[in-house]
């Protein structure tokens, strides 16, 4: 057992299962944070960047634009 050549192909051969053991666990890390990004991509509402408050606005405004059409059908000029 003492002999070098043993010796330097078990060495190899066991830093080379270390490389791929490690390899694999890192795309299996990578891929399970790649899920769990997705994850909470979708639970994200869609917003465009906006704040609550410009959001807010925005519905007052297309309800307000919604009162005057229905006024304007009303309203024959």
């Amino acid at each position: 057992m003492s002999d070098p050549f043993t010796l330097i192909t078990i060495a190899t051969a066991s830093l080379s299962g270390l490389g791929i053991a490690a390899f694999a666990g890192l795309k299996g890390w990578q891929g399970w944070l790649d899920l769990k990004r997705l994850e909470l991509a979708g639970r994200r509402p869609d917003t465009n960047g906006q704040t609550a408050f410009e959001r807010i606005e925005m519905a007052a405004l297309k309800e307000r634009i919604r009162k005057l059409e229905t006024i304007a059908e009303v309203v024959d000029l």
